[in-house]
């Protein structure tokens, strides 16, 4: 059995060490929004108790799908590196970004030059999609964050991304490794509203038609779901989790992680889901599992 932890979303905080120039254009709202709303919603006490909690669970990798900054500063990225090694040893911590992590234009070098250990391929080579054999799984990783403007928080792949993506799919399964795509925002028709959406989401369900893959996880909505889309001979489960860190002053779901419990080969991956979610009263609790064996089709 591989076990594979995700989580998503923690926009870590508080935000602190940065100069006013910074807060300039589409920041300065977003500085507002975080002073009025998500320094109270996002507790990093309960996320440390959720990162105990996959600590004690041993998973054998773990998967961040991105969102570890509120508006893209420099030294939230140096915040970051900190709390992505308290998760595990690099080589067993894969981090794709989201559109909080590229929230302006200026985002994008400090993200990729502090980050770049946990979005790097096996050759150490940095880039999206990257891709990283680790035991029986092939894990893909995607760049979804771009920068947007103000109150606008959609996500882009790009058609160079995504046929690379095809390539690795494809050669994931020649290698007869159970393939798992990370990407931040839902991939899928549908999968947010308009302004929050992948603009690419139809692209990217072509591909998957005729390429296929085993499991997609993605964050971006911070609530659990679970969609199902068309693979190459069987249909591809696509897994939502919440953030990692909302506590009792926020709103939705609280602070969720998911452990993945992948078996089996290629041919008929066998995968569950654990819900593994912090409860009122500073426990983090199994809450459901969910068998994802997809039928052929």
């Amino acid at each position: 059995m591989f076990k594979l932890a995700h989580l998503s979303d923690p926009h870590l905080g508080p935000l602190a060490g940065f100069s006013l120039h910074q807060l300039l254009g589409k920041r300065a709202t977003g500085y507002v929004n975080w002073r009025r709303k998500r320094r109270h919603a996002h507790d990093m006490n309960v996320l440390a108790l959720i990162v105990a909690d996959i600590r004690a669970q041993a998973p054998d990798h773990v998967a961040c799908t991105g969102d570890v900054a509120h508006i893209g500063l420099p030294n939230e990225f140096k915040t970051a590196v900190t709390f992505l090694d308290t998760l595990g040893p690099r080589d067993a911590v894969s981090f794709v970004p989201g559109n909080h992590d590229a929230y302006a234009p200026s985002s994008l070098k400090p993200l990729a030059s502090h980050l770049g250990p946990w979005c790097a391929d096996d050759v150490g080579v940095a880039g999206y999609p990257w891709y990283r054999r680790r035991g029986p799984v092939a894990l893909i990783g995607l760049n979804s964050g771009i920068p947007t403007l103000p109150l606008m928080a959609t996500g882009r792949l790009g058609q160079a991304q995504i046929a690379k993506a095809e390539v690795l799919l494809n050669h994931a399964r020649n290698e007869g490794l159970i393939r798992v795509v990370l990407i931040h925002h839902p991939p899928y028709v549908g999968g947010a509203r308009r302004s929050r959406e992948l603009v690419d989401a139809e692209a990217f369900e072509a591909m998957l038609a005729r390429s296929g893959a085993d499991l997609i996880l993605h964050g971006h909505n911070h609530t659990f779901s679970l969609a199902w889309r068309p693979g190459l001979g069987r249909d591809v489960p696509i897994v939502g989790v919440p953030s990692a860190s909302i506590g009792p002053l926020g709103h939705g779901e609280m602070a969720t992680w998911h452990l993945f419990k992948i078996e089996g080969d290629a041919s008929a991956p066998q995968i569950s889901v654990e819900q593994r979610g912090f409860e009122p009263d500073g426990t983090v609790m199994l809450r459901q599992e969910i068998a994802l064996h997809a039928k052929p089709v």
